[in-house]
């Protein structure tokens, strides 16, 4: 039951989202798996930290990330997220295939996408921007949405320039999940909110009620402090 209704945006610049849709895949295979496409921007560090740190090693879906980040330095995003959560996180490149508990950062200056099979895709370092970013939101959004459809979750935490406002409305077309962080918790506003005046925004919840949504959307996984497959999980992620 949707928390927001928000009239839907007028006029759409046509740029971002013709380029959201070229992430489509072509040919769609069955989801055995939910799929948790994160977006943020300004304060971003804080946001996935305490969504990532309240998830269980054992949590049966995959997350993939993108946060804007400077093109002129290496990101040290995946190693800060890794040692903060139970789940397995590590820096995309093109081949890596989702996998439930696995954690993918998209990498500076590359635009983030997933083809058949859950295989991530990097674009080139000389794509198109979308909303002054790269990577954005708009494409990972499309490309999750496409390829799995009613099992794809997006959750669009605290940044700026409105990205991935198109990208959830590809989420909701196909049946898909979107979660937007309320106002009073987010450093910067615009983000969440271009996606919730969209009116395809189903939960607007404080940074600390995102991680149990998302439990309670994809089935949980244990407790906290049960036996964790976090072993098996990275094994998966480096023979990838």
């Amino acid at each position: 039951m949707k928390q927001t209704a928000m009239p839907k945006l007028g006029q759409k610049k046509p740029a971002p989202a013709a380029l959201a849709r070229k992430a489509t895949p072509t040919r769609i295979l069955k989801a055995t798996f939910p799929v948790i496409a994160m977006a943020t921007s300004v304060g971003g560090l804080k946001a996935l930290s305490v969504i990532l740190a309240a998830l269980p090693a054992d949590f049966p879906a995959a997350i993939a990330i993108v946060m804007h980040l400077s093109p002129d330095h290496k990101s040290i995003l995946a190693e800060l997220l890794n040692r903060r959560t139970p789940l397995v996180v590590k820096q995309a490149h093109s081949g890596d295939i989702l996998c439930p508990g696995g954690v993918f950062v998209a990498p500076p200056n590359h635009h983030l996408s997933v083809t058949r099979g859950g295989r991530l895709e990097l674009s080139s370092a000389t794509a198109e921007k979308v909303h002054y970013s790269r990577p954005s939101a708009e494409p990972l959004f499309a490309s999750v949405a496409a390829t799995y459809k009613k099992a794809a979750i997006a959750v669009v935490l605290t940044g700026g320039d409105g990205d991935g406002s198109f990208g959830v409305q590809i989420i909701k077309d196909k049946g898909g999940t979107v979660i937007a962080q309320d106002r009073p918790t987010s450093e910067n506003f615009s983000m969440p909110e271009t996606s919730i005046q969209t009116g395809d925004v189903d939960f607007v919840l404080p940074l600390d009620k995102i991680a149990a949504k998302l439990r309670e959307l994809v089935g949980g996984g244990k407790a906290r402090g049960s036996p964790s497959p976090r072993a098996a999980t990275a094994t998966t992620l480096q023979s990838n």
